[in-house]
């Protein structure tokens, strides 16, 4: 890494390398059973060069050759985008807890016997389901040094687990599933199971939806799979200056419904997505997004920063290869006051939507989705009936939350990105064979 970034300092104005080390163990189960058991190392070394005010960019796998890394950067910079910004010096980075040592010493042993453990709790209840699941450990270094000082570097821990169940009728096809993720090892897979149990009790008996505009519940897992995704496109900070974002212009307006919070938090101790630093080493800060209603900010990294005359909110990630881009850490809705069972009881007639299919198709910069509700459930006068089939919802995204009835009082994590509550909306385009 130094001799890297001294190399590359003699030959351009500014330079700055970023390395990453990994190693993951995974334990992967199909068709109820343990299928393979699998170790991954990777390492790469990343070089980010400004020469004659363009920048260049040169990955790869040989640390060994810092001499073709440096050329290659170099080289590209005479194709590369105008550079707006400077890297940033030293300073103080927050602490958040990110690495546990326990979570290498988890034995392979009780990575299988938890995938095991969760599966025949599936199938003792549902003994004709079939699921995969996966148990995953792993360690991240990440280490980013620049010409002008900055300097970070930091280890992660990974621990997950995850199920996915099909039952098959017929025609008819179920789907159930949950995961959980940690930068501690998780001590159990109760959580999961019970989850899982709980949308196969739900499962039990069928109902059928009308086709017309309807109330709907999403839980944590339904707000994942239909209503985020436009939002991630929409605060990005790129998307804004490309002029593409609904929320272009709209910067301290009241733009949803005053329930509404939403904030990106890369500081949540022991969060797969949490960092001292994003990954130009810019500290990391929450972010508010939406403050009440109110548009309170976009996400930006060191050049979409400088385009947009602001300064960069620690957004900066960056894919395998890639030179960084705006990106959230992770999304967190604020919670509301009315618990989950009001919710239910409030609607006479209406749907709570668990797993959506297909939303991601629509028109996302603009917000719309259509999908079929791969998991619900129907709502008659305040209690669950039943699962729906052949049902599909759609609707605007931005119009949808900008008249909210209820947000729920308790959330939880969906995957790692995600924290969130139940979100009671009053009226849904539903359509229905049935």
């Amino acid at each position: 890494m130094e001799e890297a970034l001294a190399r590359a300092k003699r030959l351009t104005e500014a330079a700055e390398v970023f390395t990453v080390d990994s190693e993951e163990t995974t334990v992967q189960f199909e068709a109820n059973r343990l299928k393979h058991l699998q170790t991954r190392q990777s390492s790469s070394v990343a070089l980010r060069v400004i020469k004659d005010g363009r920048v260049g960019y040169a990955i790869t796998t040989r640390a060994d050759d810092v001499a073709t890394l440096v050329q290659n950067a170099v080289e590209t910079a005479e194709f590369g985008m105008t550079a707006l910004f400077q890297f940033p010096p030293a300073g103080v980075y927050p602490e958040v807890a990110v690495f546990d040592p326990a979570v290498a010493a988890v034995p392979v042993a009780s990575m299988v016997d938890m995938g095991n453990e969760l599966i025949d709790a599936i199938v003792k209840h549902t003994p004709d389901i079939t699921c995969e699941a996966q148990v995953s450990r792993g360690e991240v270094s990440i280490s980013i040094a620049n010409s002008s000082g900055g300097q970070s570097r930091y280890r992660k821990s990974l621990f997950s687990l995850s199920v996915e169940g099909t039952l098959i009728n017929g025609t008819d096809m179920l789907f159930v599933g949950d995961a959980e993720s940690s930068c501690q090892p998780l001590a159990t897979t109760a959580s999961v199971a019970a989850t899982v149990l709980e949308q196969l009790e739900l499962a039990k008996d069928r109902a059928s939806a009308p086709s017309r505009a309807m109330p709907v519940i999403f839980t944590p897992q339904g707000v994942a799979s239909a209503l985020v995704l436009p939002l991630v496109m929409a605060f990005n900070g790129k998307t804004v200056l490309e002029g593409a974002s609904p929320l272009g212009g709209r910067l301290g307006q009241q733009f949803f419904d005053g329930k509404l919070s939403l904030s990106d938090e890369p500081l949540v101790p022991y969060r797969i997505t949490s960092r001292p630093c994003d990954d130009e080493g810019v500290p990391s800060q929450r972010t508010p997004l939406i403050e009440n209603g109110v548009v309170a900010a976009f996400l930006y990294d060191l050049q979409t920063a400088a385009q947009a005359g602001t300064r960069s909110t620690g957004s900066g990630a960056r894919g395998r290869g890639g030179l960084p881009s705006p990106s959230p850490s992770a999304f967190v809705i604020g919670t509301g006051d009315t618990p989950y069972e009001d919710m239910l009881r409030d609607i006479k007639e209406g749907l709570v939507v668990e797993q959506v299919m297909g939303a991601e198709q629509g028109n996302l910069l603009g917000g719309d989705f259509s999908g079929n509700v791969l998991l619900g459930y129907k709502v008659e006068n305040g209690k669950i009936v039943g699962r729906v089939k052949d049902t599909m919802i759609s609707g605007n995204v931005y119009e949808l939350l900008k008249n909210i009835t209820a947000i729920g009082s308790r959330a939880r994590w969906v995957g790692s990105f995600l924290y969130t509550p139940h979100i009671y909306l009053p009226a849904l385009s539903v359509a229905s064979k049935g």
